[in-house]
Protein backbone atom coordinates (compact mmCIF):
# COMPACT_ATOMS: atom_id res chain seq x y z
CA UNK A 1 0.00 0.00 0.00
CA UNK A 2 2.87 2.52 1.14
CA UNK A 3 4.13 1.90 -2.97
CA UNK A 4 0.71 2.83 -4.01
CA UNK A 5 0.62 6.08 -2.40
CA UNK A 6 4.17 6.95 -2.72
CA UNK A 7 3.29 6.59 -6.74
CA UNK A 8 -0.06 8.64 -6.24
CA UNK A 9 1.74 11.44 -4.76
CA UNK A 10 4.84 11.81 -7.57
CA UNK A 11 2.40 11.57 -9.94
CA UNK A 12 0.06 13.98 -9.05
CA UNK A 13 3.18 16.72 -8.12
CA UNK A 14 4.63 15.81 -11.95
CA UNK A 15 1.24 16.28 -13.17
CA UNK A 16 0.96 19.37 -12.00
CA UNK A 17 4.16 20.48 -12.67
CA UNK A 18 3.43 19.22 -16.30
CA UNK A 19 0.36 21.29 -16.42
CA UNK A 20 2.80 24.71 -15.42
CA UNK A 21 5.99 24.20 -17.45
CA UNK A 22 5.16 21.69 -20.51
CA UNK A 23 6.44 23.66 -23.70
CA UNK A 24 4.54 20.90 -25.27
CA UNK A 25 0.82 20.57 -26.08
CA UNK A 26 -1.94 20.50 -28.32
CA UNK A 27 -2.72 23.43 -30.72
CA UNK A 28 -6.51 24.80 -29.49
CA UNK A 29 -8.24 24.19 -25.92
CA UNK A 30 -9.71 20.84 -25.35
CA UNK A 31 -12.08 20.52 -22.23
CA UNK A 32 -10.48 17.49 -20.18
CA UNK A 33 -12.71 14.05 -20.43
CA UNK A 34 -14.58 13.19 -17.75
CA UNK A 35 -16.48 14.77 -14.98
CA UNK A 36 -15.54 17.64 -12.59
CA UNK A 37 -14.01 16.83 -9.57
CA UNK A 38 -16.56 17.74 -6.60
CA UNK A 39 -15.34 18.70 -2.73
CA UNK A 40 -16.33 15.75 0.10
CA UNK A 41 -19.66 15.58 0.60
CA UNK A 42 -21.22 16.08 4.18
CA UNK A 43 -20.92 13.16 6.37
CA UNK A 44 -18.47 10.51 7.20
CA UNK A 45 -15.65 9.39 4.13
CA UNK A 46 -16.27 6.47 2.58
CA UNK A 47 -14.51 3.75 4.85
CA UNK A 48 -12.21 2.18 1.33
CA UNK A 49 -11.23 5.89 0.97
CA UNK A 50 -7.61 6.85 0.58
CA UNK A 51 -6.63 10.43 1.71
CA UNK A 52 -3.68 12.10 0.29
CA UNK A 53 -2.33 15.46 1.58
CA UNK A 54 -0.02 17.61 -0.73
CA UNK A 55 1.08 21.54 1.14
CA UNK A 56 1.69 24.39 -0.66
CA UNK A 57 5.31 24.72 0.19
CA UNK A 58 5.96 20.82 -0.65
CA UNK A 59 4.90 21.98 -4.57
CA UNK A 60 6.87 25.41 -4.21
CA UNK A 61 9.86 23.73 -3.20
CA UNK A 62 9.39 21.18 -6.05
CA UNK A 63 9.30 24.84 -8.20
CA UNK A 64 12.10 26.58 -6.92
CA UNK A 65 14.75 22.94 -8.16
CA UNK A 66 13.43 23.31 -11.33
CA UNK A 67 14.78 27.07 -12.07
CA UNK A 68 17.61 26.36 -10.15
CA UNK A 69 19.05 22.48 -11.51
CA UNK A 70 17.08 23.29 -14.85
CA UNK A 71 17.12 25.50 -18.05
CA UNK A 72 14.10 27.80 -17.68
CA UNK A 73 10.61 26.64 -19.75
CA UNK A 74 10.54 28.73 -23.07
CA UNK A 75 7.98 28.49 -25.55
CA UNK A 76 6.64 30.10 -28.97
CA UNK A 77 4.40 32.96 -29.04
CA UNK A 78 1.35 31.96 -30.88
CA UNK A 79 3.04 28.45 -32.03
CA UNK A 80 6.30 29.51 -34.06
CA UNK A 81 9.30 28.48 -33.49
CA UNK A 82 11.15 29.93 -30.10
CA UNK A 83 14.16 30.27 -31.69
CA UNK A 84 13.36 31.68 -34.86
CA UNK A 85 13.39 35.59 -34.83
CA UNK A 86 17.30 36.05 -34.07
CA UNK A 87 17.91 38.43 -31.04
CA UNK A 88 14.25 39.12 -31.07
CA UNK A 89 12.25 35.80 -31.23
CA UNK A 90 8.60 35.71 -30.77
CA UNK A 91 8.82 33.45 -27.52
CA UNK A 92 8.01 33.44 -23.62
CA UNK A 93 10.33 32.39 -21.04
CA UNK A 94 9.04 31.44 -17.67
CA UNK A 95 11.17 32.77 -14.67
CA UNK A 96 11.38 32.01 -10.88
CA UNK A 97 10.49 35.78 -10.10
CA UNK A 98 9.48 38.87 -11.98
CA UNK A 99 7.01 42.03 -12.32
CA UNK A 100 6.70 41.61 -8.64
CA UNK A 101 5.59 38.21 -8.40
CA UNK A 102 6.73 35.02 -7.69
CA UNK A 103 6.15 31.83 -9.84
CA UNK A 104 4.55 29.28 -7.99
CA UNK A 105 1.32 27.55 -6.37
CA UNK A 106 -0.92 29.24 -4.66
CA UNK A 107 -3.83 27.39 -2.48
CA UNK A 108 -6.50 30.25 -2.61
CA UNK A 109 -9.14 29.74 -0.35
CA UNK A 110 -10.92 26.44 -1.97
CA UNK A 111 -8.94 27.01 -5.76
CA UNK A 112 -5.73 25.41 -6.99
CA UNK A 113 -3.93 28.22 -8.14
CA UNK A 114 -0.52 29.38 -9.88
CA UNK A 115 1.30 32.29 -10.50
CA UNK A 116 3.41 32.71 -13.61
CA UNK A 117 5.92 35.04 -14.17
CA UNK A 118 7.95 35.59 -17.22
CA UNK A 119 9.68 37.43 -19.76
CA UNK A 120 9.44 37.61 -23.62
CA UNK A 121 9.66 39.28 -26.85
CA UNK A 122 7.26 40.04 -29.86
CA UNK A 123 9.11 40.11 -33.53
CA UNK A 124 6.62 42.63 -35.13
CA UNK A 125 6.48 44.55 -38.69
CA UNK A 126 6.82 47.42 -36.20
CA UNK A 127 9.70 45.88 -34.27
CA UNK A 128 10.76 44.00 -31.44
CA UNK A 129 9.16 44.42 -28.61
CA UNK A 130 10.34 43.14 -25.36
CA UNK A 131 8.05 42.79 -22.36
CA UNK A 132 7.90 41.59 -18.68
CA UNK A 133 4.70 39.82 -16.96
CA UNK A 134 2.72 37.87 -14.73
CA UNK A 135 -0.16 35.55 -14.69
CA UNK A 136 -2.94 34.11 -12.43
CA UNK A 137 -3.95 30.99 -13.07
CA UNK A 138 -6.79 28.16 -11.58
CA UNK A 139 -6.71 24.22 -12.62
CA UNK A 140 -10.19 22.46 -13.19
CA UNK A 141 -9.46 18.48 -11.89
CA UNK A 142 -11.81 16.03 -13.27
CA UNK A 143 -12.29 12.51 -13.17
CA UNK A 144 -12.90 9.99 -16.14
CA UNK A 145 -14.67 6.44 -15.09
CA UNK A 146 -13.47 4.91 -18.12
CA UNK A 147 -10.14 5.30 -18.19
CA UNK A 148 -9.35 5.38 -14.04
CA UNK A 149 -7.80 8.61 -14.93
CA UNK A 150 -7.78 12.80 -13.26
CA UNK A 151 -7.35 15.43 -15.68
CA UNK A 152 -6.64 18.86 -15.54
CA UNK A 153 -7.29 22.33 -17.21
CA UNK A 154 -5.21 25.07 -16.79
CA UNK A 155 -7.22 28.52 -17.08
CA UNK A 156 -5.08 31.63 -17.64
CA UNK A 157 -7.28 34.27 -16.00
CA UNK A 158 -5.55 37.55 -17.47
CA UNK A 159 -2.39 38.67 -18.31
CA UNK A 160 -0.07 41.72 -17.17
CA UNK A 161 2.35 43.06 -19.06
CA UNK A 162 5.09 45.30 -18.29
CA UNK A 163 7.35 47.51 -20.75
CA UNK A 164 4.41 47.10 -23.43
CA UNK A 165 3.56 49.78 -25.91
CA UNK A 166 0.00 50.22 -25.73
CA UNK A 167 -0.83 50.07 -29.25
CA UNK A 168 0.96 46.88 -29.05
CA UNK A 169 -0.22 45.48 -25.93
CA UNK A 170 -4.22 45.03 -27.67
CA UNK A 171 -2.16 42.27 -29.55
CA UNK A 172 0.45 40.65 -27.17
CA UNK A 173 -2.13 40.42 -24.38
CA UNK A 174 -4.16 37.86 -25.77
CA UNK A 175 -1.58 36.34 -27.55
CA UNK A 176 0.22 36.03 -24.60
CA UNK A 177 -2.94 33.96 -23.21
CA UNK A 178 -3.57 31.69 -25.82
CA UNK A 179 -0.47 30.37 -25.83
CA UNK A 180 -0.45 29.73 -22.53
CA UNK A 181 -4.08 28.47 -22.36
CA UNK A 182 -3.79 25.95 -25.40
CA UNK A 183 -0.29 24.71 -24.95
CA UNK A 184 -0.60 22.73 -22.26
CA UNK A 185 -4.52 21.77 -22.33
CA UNK A 186 -5.63 18.77 -21.25
CA UNK A 187 -3.14 17.93 -18.53
CA UNK A 188 -3.66 13.63 -17.53
CA UNK A 189 -2.25 14.35 -13.99
CA UNK A 190 -3.08 10.83 -12.35
CA UNK A 191 -3.64 7.91 -15.13
CA UNK A 192 -5.40 4.75 -13.80
CA UNK A 193 -1.86 2.55 -13.33
CA UNK A 194 -1.24 5.15 -11.03
CA UNK A 195 -4.77 4.96 -9.33
CA UNK A 196 -5.48 0.99 -9.18
CA UNK A 197 -4.31 -1.13 -6.63
CA UNK A 198 -3.20 -4.95 -7.70
CA UNK A 199 -1.64 -6.31 -4.01
CA UNK A 200 -0.65 -9.78 -4.77
CA UNK A 201 -1.23 -11.53 -0.83
CA UNK A 202 0.63 -15.29 -1.12
CA UNK A 203 -0.94 -16.35 2.09
CA UNK A 204 -4.32 -16.82 0.92
CA UNK A 205 -2.93 -17.50 -2.44
CA UNK A 206 -5.27 -14.28 -4.18
CA UNK A 207 -4.39 -10.69 -4.86
CA UNK A 208 -6.32 -7.59 -3.19
CA UNK A 209 -7.31 -5.48 -6.13
CA UNK A 210 -8.94 -1.88 -6.19
CA UNK A 211 -10.58 0.21 -9.13
CA UNK A 212 -11.47 3.95 -8.54
CA UNK A 213 -14.86 4.42 -7.61
CA UNK A 214 -14.95 7.92 -7.08
CA UNK A 215 -12.23 10.94 -6.55
CA UNK A 216 -12.90 14.20 -4.18
CA UNK A 217 -10.90 16.63 -3.46
CA UNK A 218 -10.81 20.22 -1.17
CA UNK A 219 -8.42 22.53 -0.79
CA UNK A 220 -8.18 23.02 3.37
CA UNK A 221 -5.38 24.81 5.49
CA UNK A 222 -3.01 25.28 2.56
CA UNK A 223 -2.81 22.05 1.43
CA UNK A 224 -4.79 20.02 -1.60
CA UNK A 225 -6.59 17.29 0.33
CA UNK A 226 -7.64 14.20 -2.36
CA UNK A 227 -9.74 11.67 -1.30
CA UNK A 228 -9.65 8.46 -3.16
CA UNK A 229 -12.26 5.84 -3.07
CA UNK A 230 -11.97 1.96 -4.16
CA UNK A 231 -14.26 -0.75 -5.12
CA UNK A 232 -12.45 -3.77 -3.80
CA UNK A 233 -12.48 -7.34 -4.63
CA UNK A 234 -10.35 -10.76 -4.34
CA UNK A 235 -8.82 -12.59 -7.48
CA UNK A 236 -7.32 -15.86 -6.83
CA UNK A 237 -3.44 -15.24 -8.04
CA UNK A 238 -3.71 -19.41 -9.86
CA UNK A 239 -6.40 -21.09 -11.54
CA UNK A 240 -8.28 -22.84 -9.22
CA UNK A 241 -7.73 -27.71 -9.59
CA UNK A 242 -10.77 -28.81 -11.25
CA UNK A 243 -13.04 -30.79 -8.89
CA UNK A 244 -12.12 -34.28 -8.59
CA UNK A 245 -15.07 -36.43 -10.51
CA UNK A 246 -17.31 -37.92 -8.26
CA UNK A 247 -16.89 -42.01 -7.54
Amino acid sequence: MLKVIIGILFGLIAGVLATIYMIGGVSGINTPPGQPIQAPGPGAVPPATAQIVLGEAMFNEVLATIFRDMNPPVFALGGGDPQAGGDCPSAITLVEEGSGVRSGVVFNGERLAARLAFTGSYNSMFGCARFTGWSPANLDLRFDAPTQSVYGQLNIETVNLDGVNPALSVLVTPMVQSTLNTRVNPIKILDGGQLAIDMPIAATNASLQASVQDVRAAVQDGALQLYITYNMGGKPLTAQPPAAPAP
